[in-house]
């Protein structure tokens, strides 16, 4: 039997269900990636130096995008093994998670991708299931 694993996916955590002959096996993996806080310029009684606030604002999302990358490595290990992947999840995460595993050059065949909303872990299990079923 070939592995196959579905991994449902956002910016906060990935939730990844592996199907082998050793049976079903699941694994959360959490992400240290916060949101960006907005910057305050115009606090002070000064003019707000706006190209301050641009060399901020692009040092936060380098920041974010470098640990949203390394988060991404971390399910990539996971998913290590697998022959086929089901990536489903709720917004961005899925297709930037796609051309991350495309730029890293993961062997594994992606499925398909599905636009899920928030699913409980044992939904994400039977959706992966059901979708591998025929296989």
């Amino acid at each position: 039997m070939k592995t196959k694993a579905g991994l449902w996916i956002d910016h906060r955590r990935a939730f990844v269900v592996t199907i082998s002959d050793k049976g079903e096996e699941t694994q959360q993996i959490n992400s240290d990636v916060e949101k960006p806080v907005p910057t305050e310029l115009g606090n002070t009684p000064e003019p707000p130096d706006h190209s301050r606030g641009i060399v901020v604002e692009s040092t936060q999302e380098r920041k974010s995008k470098s640990r949203l990358n390394a988060f991404y490595d971390k399910v990539l290990t996971s998913l290590t093994g697998a022959d086929s992947v089901l990536v489903i999840g709720p917004g961005e995460a899925k297709n930037e998670f796609q051309k991350r595993m495309k730029s890293e050059k993961f062997p594994a065949h992606v499925v398909e991708h599905e636009t899920a909303d928030k699913m409980t872990d044992p939904q994400i299990a039977a959706l992966v299931r059901e979708h591998f079923k025929a296989d």
